[in-house]
């Protein structure tokens, strides 16, 4: 697949401050854009890679214009991260993690002991 990366983008600070994150990668059609990572780190991720490479192809499947109109009218009526073009790419950026090492994918699991409990979960005394 074809695609460009632009490092230090202004397009993708303004996304990092709305995402209050470090880091962004965002596609627009056939280029990548980063701030807060640079390019190797960024191509070392597999599945964040494989992520923006979905939303490349989603830009080529419905056409820039139109898919970014999709893509924000989707965002406005159940947010971005239900999203169904972003829950597309996660799943995308995912796939790869079946490849690995069982015990890799023990050091990669989350520990939800320390997570808050749910705001509709009682704790028991």
């Amino acid at each position: 697949m074809e695609y460009k990366i632009i490092e230090r983008s202004f397009f993708a600070r303004i996304a990092r401050m709305v995402l209050k994150s470090r880091n962004v990668a965002m596609v627009l059609g056939k280029t990548i854009y980063l701030s807060g990572v640079s390019r190797n780190t960024f191509l070392q991720d597999e599945g964040w890679v494989a992520h923006e490479l979905c939303h490349i192809r989603q830009f080529k499947e419905h056409g820039f214009w139109r898919f970014l109109w999709l893509y924000l009218v989707e965002s406005v009526k159940v947010g971005y991260y239900n999203n169904k073009y972003e829950v597309e790419a996660r799943i995308a950026g995912m796939k790869h993690l079946r490849h690995i090492n069982p015990s890799h994918k023990i050091a990669r699991a989350i520990d939800p002991s320390g997570l808050p409990l749910p705001a509709d979960t009682k704790k028991k005394t």
